[in-house]
């Protein structure tokens, strides 16, 4: 018996699969399909994301394939330029580019290259998952009409999610459902030279659009369908084409993929069922309009297997255990609920159809940079947790900065030096404490590069935090008797 079963190998499962199987856990991972989809679906990713592929041993390898996020222009309803978005400057608090491009296929092998490595994870293509039968002890996959069993089962298995449909889990719908083409172009040196130096937002009533810059020669166009048109015609090549003609000709650039897609705001209506859970598009889709689609269900997963693996090693045991399981959907539904919410937001801006309602939109752009649009960075509009296996302290529940270390004339990333588990940080104001299964980390005695933690620790208020090994912050505290109050909450945490 295995001890965790994944049903899907996209880059969510893939990053499970991984995470897990560094636990030391046994691992079974099944996919309907055979190798790594060539064609990319996901563009973006994040800081957070590629902490998770550091983790996983990966980032350097992935980092090949990224490149960082341009600067964003929006064209308003008469083509005038409303407004800029920009890249804040370093230090990055994560010790990465805070917003990137990728190349999902290369990433994705790259993922699956890591996994092949180790021998307690067993992966079947070309292998559907039917049946789901669970009970006290475990659960039963039917998988190419054989039985898999494993202690708990995790459905990465996307949008139209079997894992899902087994559960009898239904989907809520967050009131925004849109049809759009989706064109990824391979552009030569002429293409190239006449496109725009920067990503673009054409907010135009009559067609919304965006542009992407990708990486390398790659870039991506986004066209909103309208209500009187067949999205099946509009993906032909004729009709790509003809769209893409504003900016380029067939001889600028080969078709790499072109499909129509429902943009959709929906969340699964639960994300657990006994020993059987769901994640990524199986638990929630939302509009692309930030780039967080596969950043969401990394972060589902990074989420999940921490809590999975304190389980099944019985570092928290009883009705503790329990909780901590449960607090994968507390936390992740609601942190999904609040960002769709913020996506829809920016998508109204882009998408309004009505000219008067867009004309009135530009204007308030406008007049809030009093008529000169100047470069505003991107703020990270990423939400708190908000509810869940954290204390009611300053910064519980926001994700934790990674500060590069001083070490031997360089630095080094603290997660590379002290590892992903339960981790002390402490400004020098304490004595740190001996805490079962914690790493200390005394800020006092390895200096930081560029102050990130210093200015967290400030904003917050506090001389010490206690960071989970998803880099969330478990508690903080500025106190010697506030340091005793957090340790006494992770023992109650743990049982």
């Amino acid at each position: 018996m295995h001890d965790v079963a994944i049903v899907g190998y996209g880059p969510v499962g893939a990053v499970a699969a991984g995470l897990l199987a560094r636990a030391g856990l046994s691992v079974f991972v099944c996919d309907r399909s055979r190798g790594v989809y060539e064609y990319p679906r996901a563009l973006a990713l994040d800081h957070e994301v590629m902490r998770v592929f550091q983790q996983l041993g990966v980032a350097d390898a992935v980092a090949r394939f990224c490149e960082p996020f341009t600067a964003s222009e929006y064209f308003g309803a008469d083509g005038k330029l409303i407004r800029r978005m920009t890249m804040v400057e370093p230090p990055y608090p994560q010790g990465y580019t805070p917003s990137m491009v990728f190349s999902q296929p290369a990433v994705e092998r790259i993922l699956r290259e890591s996994i092949n490595a180790y021998p307690n994870v067993s992966v079947v293509e070309g292998a559907e998952c039917t049946d789901l039968i669970q009970d006290a002890n475990c659960v039963t996959l039917t998988v190419n009409r054989s039985p898999i069993r494993a202690r708990w089962v995790v459905g990465c298995d996307g949008g139209s999610s079997t894992v899902r449909a087994l559960l009898g889990i239904r989907m809520e719908d967050l009131d925004f459902d849109e049809p759009w083409l989706v064109v990824d172009v391979l552009c030569n040196e002429r293409g190239l030279a006449k496109l725009p130096a920067t990503s673009v937002q054409y907010c135009d009533p009559t067609r919304p659009c965006s542009f992407i810059i990708g990486p390398r020669n790659h870039r991506r166009w986004e066209f909103a369908i309208k209500p009187d048109e067949d999205p099946r015609l509009v993906e032909s090549e004729a009709a790509t084409r003809a769209l893409l003609a504003r900016w380029i000709t067939p001889e600028d650039g080969s078709l790499w993929r072109r499909s129509s897609y429902r943009f959709h705001a929906l969340v699964a209506e639960r994300w657990r069922q006994g020993r059987a859970f769901i994640a990524g598009d199986a638990a929630h889709m939302q509009p692309p309009f930030l780039g967080q689609g596969m950043c969401q269900g990394i972060r589902d997963v990074a989420n999940l297997t921490w809590k999975l693996r304190a389980v099944m090693n019985e570092e928290v045991r009883g009705n503790a255990a329990a909780a901590l399981l449960d607090s994968y959907e507390l936390e992740r539904k609601a942190h999904v609920l609040d960002l769709t919410a913020r996506i829809k937001t920016v998508g109204a801006v882009i998408c309004e159809r009505d000219t008067i309602k867009a004309q009135l939109r530009d204007a308030r752009l406008l007049d809030a940079c009093g008529g000169v649009v100047r470069d505003t960075p991107r703020q990270d509009i990423l939400p708190s947790l908000q509810a869940g296996a954290f204390t009611a302290s300053p910064g519980a529940g926001k994700l934790f900065p990674q500060p590069r270390l001083v070490a031997n004339g360089g630095s080094v990333l603290m997660d590379e030096r002290h590892g992903c588990g339960f981790r002390l940080v402490t400004d020098g104001s304490f004595e740190p404490p001996s805490w079962p299964g914690v790493t200390n980390i005394d800020l006092a005695h390895e200096n930081e590069v560029d102050s990130v933690v210093q200015q967290w620790m400030s904003q917050h208020d506090a001389h010490a935090a206690l960071l989970r090994p998803d880099h969330y912050t478990f508690g903080s505290a500025k106190t010697a008797i506030e340091l005793v109050a957090l340790g006494w909450a992770l023992r109650e945490l743990r049982g």
